[in-house]
């Protein structure tokens, strides 16, 4: 026996079916598929910073391979698109423009670099699309809740404050600063500035310099001839480095400290022997403590795919479980809003051994620092 359907109805049912799919097509997110989750990366993978971003990018890589392997976030696994921007910032917001209009990303994870991430504001506000951790800790981040901005590292400004508190402890009070002419530079000078008058300490001298042609000798002679018992320098990589092995070739009893940014073993290897008693303030505890949950977690995992432990890949490490708590939190029906809302439910959320935090009036997430220093063996003291 044959059944016939009505043509009306069947018409019904036919403009139902359509409409139906057109509104699931509607309503289905960037960068959302039924098995994958697409993020995006711009990052300099190449050029001055190239060392830290690698080793950053490495501990992000293996807690999202490990989360994969377990099944992903709600059946989803996380795919990571990176682009390289060379630590350029005008590349960083093209590459993020590519990110978010030709590859559909659902969000942007992890932009390295204080002008970089500023260059990317504006994209963030048009397309409604977070920012997961930047590695950056410019107060311009903090200061002014921005809905689209999540940050997970510390300030900058708490980080030189914390070293000018050290060195006045310790009757240290004779104190310079070196900072790159931009932004980043601009934010570590307020952060001195502050730190200075707290202690009612004068400075001895501050100097600056141009990012793309840095003249290193010009400030290390002015630094040298300044004769400070410590030196506090908030740069890049490359730079720093090369500024640290020329003031201690010239004033080896020269107290130097440098900022979290440059907290990764290829910096240390970049100094070699200039390296030994540099203070460094770390915004992360150290990958090499088995006395928390972190700790231990982020050993088995960097073991499990070949990542040398360092402070730049425990970094990544918490950034990208900071991401897959908020894709968690933003259920199934995952949408660039309801990552937002997942992001704004973690409230004080230990991860094992580090606080962070974040609401609908504060995304400023985690405020730990603390200070360590380089041993004769190339690796962090604390």
């Amino acid at each position: 026996m044959k059944f016939k359907i009505p043509y009306l109805r069947l018409c019904k049912i036919l403009l139902s079916s359509l409409l139906a799919s057109a509104a699931g097509q509607l309503l289905a997110e960037d960068g959302v598929t039924e098995t994958t989750i697409l993020i995006g990366q711009t990052v300099g993978l190449s050029g001055q910073i190239a060392g830290p971003v690698k080793e950053m990018t490495a501990g992000a890589g293996a807690y999202f391979a490990a989360m994969n392997k377990s099944g992903g976030v709600h059946g989803r696994k996380i795919e990571l698109r990176i682009l390289d921007d060379q630590f350029d910032p005008a590349l960083a917001a093209a590459n993020a423009e590519t990110l978010i209009k030709k590859e559909h990303v659902l969000a942007l994870f992890q932009s390295r670099g204080t002008p970089h991430t500023e260059a990317l504001l504006a994209l963030l506000a048009t397309h409604k699309l977070p920012l997961i951790a930047p590695s950056t800790g410019a107060t311009v981040f903090h200061q002014k809740l921005n809905r689209f901005v999540f940050n997970v590292r510390a300030k900058y400004q708490d980080e030189v404050v914390k070293a000018i508190e050290q060195f006045s402890t310790i009757g240290i009070k004779a104190i310079a600063l070196v900072h790159v002419d931009d932004t980043f530079g601009r934010d570590g000078l307020a952060g001195f500035e502050k730190g200075m008058a707290q202690h009612k300490l004068t400075p001895v001298s501050i100097s600056k310099y141009d990012r793309i042609k840095p003249d290193v000798d010009g400030v290390v002679a002015n630094v040298v001839k300044a004769n400070p018992a410590a030196v506090i320098i908030v740069g890049s990589a490359a730079t720093t480095a090369d500024m640290i092995k020329k003031i201690r070739a010239q004033g080896p009893a020269i107290q130097l400290m440098t900022l979290s940014n440059n907290a990764s073993q290829s910096f240390i290897d970049s100094l070699g022997s200039s390296g030994t008693g540099v203070m460094m303030s770390q915004i992360m505890p150290a990958p090499s403590s088995m006395s928390s949950v972190l700790g231990q977690e982020f050993k088995l995992m960097a073991q499990a795919h070949g990542v040398q432990p360092s402070y730049a890949a425990m970094e990544g490490f918490v950034a990208a479980k900071v991401l897959v708590e908020g894709l968690k939190r933003a259920g199934r029906n995952l949408t660039r809003e309801s990552l937002i809302s997942g992001l704004e439910s973690m409230r004080r959320v230990d991860l094992g051994g580090l606080m962070v935090s974040y609401s609908e009036r504060e995304h400023n997430g985690s405020e730990f620092v603390e200070l360590t220093m380089i041993g004769k063996d190339g690796k962090f003291l604390r």
